[in-house]
């Protein structure tokens, strides 16, 4: 079983979209024993709290199920945990990497590195565009559940070298 751990800044917008709308897709198509998910924040300001209203909403709108959310924060030992710690933005990486250590099994990845498209996805408690947000993750999700699927990156990113 892989473990996949999402992380963004304050684990309540960006990271809990990302574990739901994976363990969405993956449900969909059957693979709920391959995959543990869930995720994590580089900050603690958030600690305890909820996911975002404006996330929950989203979520609903798309129709993606979600379950109680607590934030928390990143931990050291949460390199050893995970097979893959994704970060939703360049910040994040730095973030993570300063949390966790040196990347020597390199886990730590940003989502849209596994797309044509890399990018950071932008924090919607800054933009107040969900829809944005929701798509970048989806996109992203997509095609890393892809790259889990077939062992390798249709686009051979060097990153994943």
């Amino acid at each position: 079983m892989k473990m996949i751990l999402f992380v963004c800044l304050g684990n309540i917008c960006r990271s809990p979209m990302a574990e739901f709308i994976f363990k969405d897709l993956v449900k969909k198509q059957g693979l709920e024993k391959k995959y543990t998910v869930s995720s994590a924040g580089t900050s603690n300001e958030e600690v305890g709290n909820d996911m975002h209203y404006g996330a929950k909403d989203k979520l609903d709108e798309k129709g993606v199920l979600y379950s109680k959310h607590k934030a928390r924060q990143l931990r050291r030992e949460d390199y050893n945990k995970y097979d893959y710690i994704i970060g939703m933005e360049s910040y994040n990486i730095r973030n993570i990497l300063r949390i966790v250590g040196e990347d020597k099994e390199n886990k730590v990845h940003r989502l849209l590195d596994f797309t044509n498209n890399p990018r950071d996805i932008a924090d919607p408690w800054y933009t107040g565009n969900f829809e944005a947000t929701y798509n970048d993750i989806v996109e992203g999700c997509k095609e890393f559940l892809e790259y889990l699927s077939e062992g390798k990156n249709k686009y051979q990113k060097s990153f994943l070298a």
